[in-house]
């Protein structure tokens, strides 16, 4: 086995390309690139892929000479995925006392570990992993080129603030939150049909695109009250709470629910709606272990006073909107034998019960208040709201939250200046840091761009993934390297058609026909070939099956054979329409075949090509004389299909 660099990776993925196999390394957490043989390209294994196959997936299987020849010279001649050197991180820690919030905190915990950090990531990295992280699209040639050349010191600076501008940022983080809020047309308690769920969608959008404060949207969307929530997409959240089943306080319960885990970090409040803590959430949670169902209770008393009701549009098909109505009702009832959760009965004399916030210093509503705004004033006031705002979007950015799970906050085990009792430890990795980006953030207005420009500007953040020397699984809490990611399925298909030039529209009901799948308003459409393509790449569906960034068989067989993915290898179209295999063969001829290559490169993978991977491919390029157009055609379509099959081409380093 030939070991290489070393790069941290959040998952297992088996995928070949250019004879690279993803495997485990030494260490638990690790990844290593290895070079070993794949079944999946020896002979043997191709006989029994191939065997369960029809004709034309077989005809489709079957490797061509150049990439069975690439494959082979990885074999056999150890290649190497070089990595190119960033800054030093020799003096990082006598920078300390100059560093902003994140920095400072990141390296003193990793200077009291004895930790050493990784290098500064090189700006070929740095540009496909930002733009990646903002956009979820790779840097285009021309812009990569750009960036590369410009001299200026703050042009990563530069670089974020031009991507958070962009239209590609508003699919992305609209994407984002239409996963957090469970945004879909329908589920097993409520239906929104279409026109809901892309109402809310275009709330989520609209908002994101004049950078609306944070606090601001979430107020919105737990205190919207009014008519049709086809036309007013922040109706949407309060109907997602809609469950079937059961009695009143289901509805007013999952709304709870909601909040606190949604707006709060807090799943465990889940289960405190339905029991006491005591004896059921001791190993869980210190918060959970003392916290009561009346408690609870409160909380959901805010949303008693409002009514999502239907209203029947037609009944071939059965189709119909809500609205939110504020009503007059009591205080929540316990009155309830049946329904979704166990029994709300009396407690000594309390058979109705008032709202009150559980959380932060707690609070009432006040005279004529509606209780929804009450809520929404505790709730975005609460210090909690900003600090799981903040771990959400860390984890975004670094692979994991600073308390993590990010849905699973223990609010009694947070306060660095009153650790919880033994054996109980405090829940975030940096406490501190924590709790100055929550300030940081309120104090910016609740500005996600800013947190964003933040988190992305940091040199924590701009850390190589690759690292030289010894390694140690427990850095990994504190952050000395970068995590690897792999791209999301919308992410990996928008960047195929983008670096290919072979466009793609499909149609969503009730929208304009659409081009890139992180503009779809959930993550069940597409559907067809497309959608079965990105369902292989875990995209979840935002009811019972979570976005996930795991490996499997059939992503490797769907980058290999997919006819989505095989009709943009091909050298088509002409003009602005022209694929990237016959840009390449129109701009360059046989005797600029080094030039091609580079160009493949810095498109699909946004970095230069390596001289190991650059003999197979020139040998094989230069062996195809300028009078064999159709064989010089198919080595380039080759080679941009390597390209799409490479490790490094589906992750983030």
């Amino acid at each position: 086995m030939t070991k290489t660099k070393k790069f941290a990776f959040g998952a297992v993925c088996l995928l070949a390309g250019s004879g690279l196999v993803l495997s485990w390394a030494q260490e638990p957490d690790e990844l290593e690139v290895n070079h070993a043989d794949c079944v999946l390209f020896s002979t043997k294994g191709r006989e029994l892929s191939e065997s369960g196959l029809n004709a034309e997936s077989r005809r489709r299987f079957r490797l061509s000479q150049l990439t069975e020849e690439v494959l082979a010279a990885s074999a056999t001649k150890n290649l190497k995925r070089e990595v190119i050197p960033g800054g030093s991180r020799t003096n990082i820690f006598q920078e300390l006392d100059k560093m902003g919030t994140i920095d400072s905190h990141l390296f003193r915990a990793m200077q009291d570990a004895g930790a050493t950090p990784s290098a500064k990531t090189d700006d070929y990295t740095f540009a496909r992993r930002v733009s990646l992280d903002l956009t979820g699209r790779v840097p285009t040639y021309e812009r990569l080129v750009q960036f590369i050349n410009n001299p200026s010191p703050d042009k990563r600076a530069r670089y974020i603030d031009e991507l958070l501008e962009t239209q590609p940022w508003v699919d992305k983080w609209a994407m984002f939150f239409g996963d957090l809020y469970k945004n879909v047309a329908n589920n097993t308690q409520v239906n929104k049909y279409n026109e809901g769920r892309n109402a809310f969608h275009f709330y989520i959008r609209d908002s994101l695109a004049v950078n609306k404060p944070y606090h601001v949207m979430v107020s919105e969307m737990i205190s919207a009250a009014g008519d049709h929530n086809w036309e007013r997409g922040e109706l949407n959240w309060m109907v997602n709470g809609q469950t079937t089943g059961g009695p009143v306080q289901d509805h007013y319960d999952q709304r709870a629910a909601f909040a606190a885990e949604m707006f709060l970090g807090n799943a465990h409040f889940n289960c405190i709606l339905c029991h006491d803590g005591r004896r059921r959430m001791d190993p869980l949670s210190l918060w959970g272990k003392s916290e009561t169902r009346l408690e609870s209770w409160q909380m959901a008393a805010f949303f008693g006073r409002s009514t999502a009701q239907r209203v029947a549009v037609s009944q071939t098909p059965n189709l119909g909107y809500y609205r939110i109505v504020n009503n007059n009702n009591a205080d929540y009832p316990l009155n309830t034998t049946t329904g979704n959760r166990s029994p709300r009965q009396p407690i000594g004399n309390i058979r109705n019960v008032a709202p009150e916030y559980p959380f932060a210093d707690g609070g009432r509503p006040n005279p004529g208040e509606p209780y929804r705004v009450a809520l929404a004033r505790f709730l975005t006031n609460d210090f909690q709201f900003a600090r799981a705002t903040v771990n959400y979007f860390w984890k975004a950015f670094f692979g994991r939250g600073l308390v993590d799970p990010v849905n699973q906050f223990d609010p009694d085990r947070l306060d660095p200046d009153n650790p919880p009792p033994e054996p109980w430890t405090l829940q975030a990795s940096h406490p501190r840091l924590l709790n100055e980006l929550a300030r940081d953030f309120i104090n910016s207005g609740y500005d996600l761009k800013a947190l964003m420009r933040q988190i992305t500007n940091s040199e924590g953040y701009q850390l190589s993934s690759a690292y030289d020397g010894q390694w140690k699984a427990e850095w990994q809490n504190l952050y000395a390297r970068k995590m690897v990611r792999r791209l999301w399925a919308e992410e990996i298909f928008d960047a195929i058609v983008q670096t290919s030039n072979v466009r793609n529209s499909f149609t969503v009901p009730g929208m304009d026909p659409l081009s890139w799948t992180m503009q779809a308003p959930d993550s069940r459409t597409p559907g067809g070939n497309l959608g079965s393509f990105l369902d292989s790449f875990l995209r979840g569906n935002r009811v019972d099956t979570e976005r996930r960034t795991d490996g499997s068989v059939p992503q490797v067989l769907n980058l290999m054979n997919d006819t989505l993915v095989h009709t943009r290898t091909r050298a088509s179209g002409a003009g602005n329409t022209a694929s990237l295999a016959r840009q390449l063969l129109n701009k360059y001829t046989a005797a600029n075949n080094e030039a091609l290559v580079e160009e493949a490169f810095l498109t699909v993978l946004s970095r230069p090509v390596t001289a190991d991977e650059k003999r197979p491919a020139l040998e094989k390029l230069n062996a195809a004389t300028a009078t064999a157009t159709a064989t010089r055609q198919q080595r380039v379509e080759d080679l941009v299909w390597v390209l799409f099959n490479k490790v490094d081409f589906i992750y983030v380093l």
